[in-house]
């Protein structure tokens, strides 16, 4: 008998701990939520909610200009969406979402959207344009795309700023720092911030572009002068631009020509494959219903506790009578599933519900696996018996050699080749039968005409026919164009013919023929033999099996061909069956589809 199942494991203490825990968690939800109003009220009061709001169209933003696409966007708004406990949902134009903080957020977007992120048109801040014009771009600066500056150069441009920074100290005694720009070129700013930088320590090889950066001005030039080109508009040569994407020509004031709006928009054409596309922002608050206020004097402290205990109360006697019935039958299938005589014990189903099914499956399977069992013991002893005859074969004329009762001439290779052929045969037969179990048998279907395929296997057979004085002829209409493996239909119109031809006696005939019938294409293997008595034709198909048990291993065959038949033209999704009159003839059918 198996041991009772510990308290700990038993499945009514985890049900009654889980009901106990649900209790709990609803409990605490509530307490949250009150909690969570209280909280989001004092966060509006302070203004949180759009110090948040910044921080995540800024965080968003940097995104898209150091990223070429969105991929990889969820974390970042994932881990947005935890910090700020807002929604948040970015969507193409279209308002096809590209990358949500949840899925509850995606499902209820606001008519209006909360931003655009494109890095390469921001929005204007409000003390935006107090600066000079040269300054007042609306491209992310932390979009660099191909200025972005190789390691190499960045330490170069270090160590010039460095020195820069030393000299200022020691000349002016003015205190300086170096700030990394996005694109890794340094810049000096001074202590306090604000304060102006003399240009005495100012060296070319620092504001000189790199290599890097002289690449992409060079393309930025390009795209400057095609524009000002489309617009007609005039400018002197030489067309040069420093690396603050300022002009440098003789005479040209900053910003006071459209020049400028050509750099801005060559920027903008050369940094839009290193930046992610232009995408809608939607910022969501969570449900802000009105709260309920809660009476928390004695007797509304005391209705509360009561309330709560008659829910944990209700909640662990259900689940304890729900356990109770389902515990039961469960116990009966462990009891049956475990039964020490191993035989198939059949479980009693008494209700019709999730168990009952259950009872039943295993019923079945246990029936199944002892027809499974039944039937792997006679192919065992099916194939030993198949391999023993041949194997005794070799053995027997090897050990004649041996002793030298044999010569080991030509026809004692011969024979022992026809043996070795034999064994190679059936384990190829046995081979295709266990893929076809397993489910593995491949077709390499293509277009293929049956009718030359249904030729060629004749005049394979032609040979064996002549030699047993069997006429084969065959019988074919044009159209016979299928899909199918025309390996396997070899094989199946091959074991067909060689049976056939191996059951028909001499001056008898073997005939096929092909036609299209509805739905596909039929082919009819006819022979004079013997025939089949017409309580063994249900199992000519299955394996090993013979019409005649006593025949000789010349004439019989392994038993394998048929079943291999079966296989095959179920794979190609078809079907194959026979009819015989004993001492008359015998035909075996089989229908492809198309």
């Amino acid at each position: 008998m198996a041991p009772e199942v510990p308290l700990r494991n038993s499945l009514l203490l985890r049900l009654l701990i889980a009901s106990f825990a649900i209790s709990l968690v609803s409990i605490a939800a509530t307490a949250w939520l009150t909690a969570r109003s209280t909280t989001l009220a004092l966060k509006q009061e302070r203004g949180q909610i759009l110090a948040d709001d910044t921080t995540i169209q800024n965080t968003l933003e940097g995104f898209a200009a150091s990223h070429p696409n969105w991929d990889g966007a969820e974390r970042t708004v994932r881990d947005l969406a935890r910090r700020t406990g807002r929604g948040i949902v970015i969507t193409t134009r279209a308002r096809e979402v590209i990358t949500a903080s949840d899925r509850s957020a995606a499902d209820r977007l606001p008519l209006n959207a909360s931003a655009v992120i494109d890095p390469l048109h921001l929005s204007p801040l409000p003390d935006q344009g107090a600066g000079p014009p040269e300054d007042v771009s609306r491209i992310d600066p932390r979009a660099v795309g191909p200025y972005l500056l190789p390691t190499p150069e960045r330490k170069k441009l270090r160590q010039l700023a460095r020195q820069e920074v030393s000299c200022l100290y020691d000349t002016h005694g003015l205190r300086t720092h170096i700030v990394e720009e996005p694109s890794g070129r340094p810049a000096i700013r001074a202590v306090p911030s604000g304060a102006v930088t003399p240009q005495t320590c100012a060296t070319k090889d620092l504001s000189a572009p790199t290599p890097t950066e002289a690449k992409a001005l060079t393309e930025l030039t390009a795209l400057v002068r095609t524009c000002a080109d489309r617009n007609r508009i005039r400018f002197e040569e030489p067309l040069t631009i420093d690396t603050r994407f300022r002009l440098r020509q003789a005479g040209f004031e900053q910003g006071s020509s459209r020049l400028d709006d050509c750099v801005e928009e060559g920027r903008r054409e050369q940094l839009a494959p290193h930046v992610a596309p232009a995408a809608l922002l939607f910022v969501t608050s969570p449900s802000q219903t009105a709260t309920p206020v809660f009476d928390l004097s004695r007797a509304g402290t005391l209705r509360v506790l009561g309330t709560t205990s008659l829910v944990l109360t209700l909640t662990i006697a259900i689940t304890a009578i729900i356990a109770i019935r389902l515990i039961r039958p469960l116990r009966k299938l462990t009891n049956a599933a475990r039964d020490p005589s191993g035989r198939h014990i059949r479980i009693p189903i008494t209700t019709k519900d999730e168990i009952g099914y259950l009872g039943a499956a295993l019923n079945e399977l246990s029936e199944r696996r002892e027809r499974t069992d039944e039937q792997r013991r006679v192919m065992v002893s099916d194939i030993a018996h198949e391999l023993r005859t041949p194997l005794s074969n070799i053995r027997g004329w090897l050990d004649a050699a041996q002793d030298g009762l044999a010569d080991p001439d030509s026809s004692l290779v011969a024979s022992l080749q026809e043996e070795a052929g034999l064994l190679q045969h059936i384990i190829d037969d046995l081979q295709v039968l266990a893929a076809a179990d397993a489910g593995s048998l491949r077709l390499n279907p293509r277009k293929l005409s049956l009718r030359e395929l249904a030729e060629q296997s004749l005049d394979a057979h032609q040979t064996a026919a002549q030699a047993g004085r069997v006429a084969l002829t065959g019988h074919f209409t044009d159209d016979l164009t299928i899909e199918g493996d025309p390996v396997r239909l070899r094989q199946v119109l091959g074991n067909l013919l060689s049976n056939a031809i191996r059951h028909t006696p001499p001056h008898g005939s073997v005939t096929v023929s092909a036609y299209r019938v509805e739905g596909g294409v039929e082919i009819r293997v006819a022979d004079t033999g013997s025939g089949i008595q017409p309580e063994e034709l249900p199992r000519i198909f299955d394996r090993f099996w013979r019409a005649e048990q006593s025949r000789s291993r010349n004439t019989g065959g392994s038993g394998l061909g048929l079943s291999i038949v079966r296989h095959l033209v179920q794979a190609h999704g078809g079907e194959v069956s026979a009819v015989s009159s004993p001492g008359t003839e015998t035909v075996f059918t089989v229908r492809l589809p198309n």
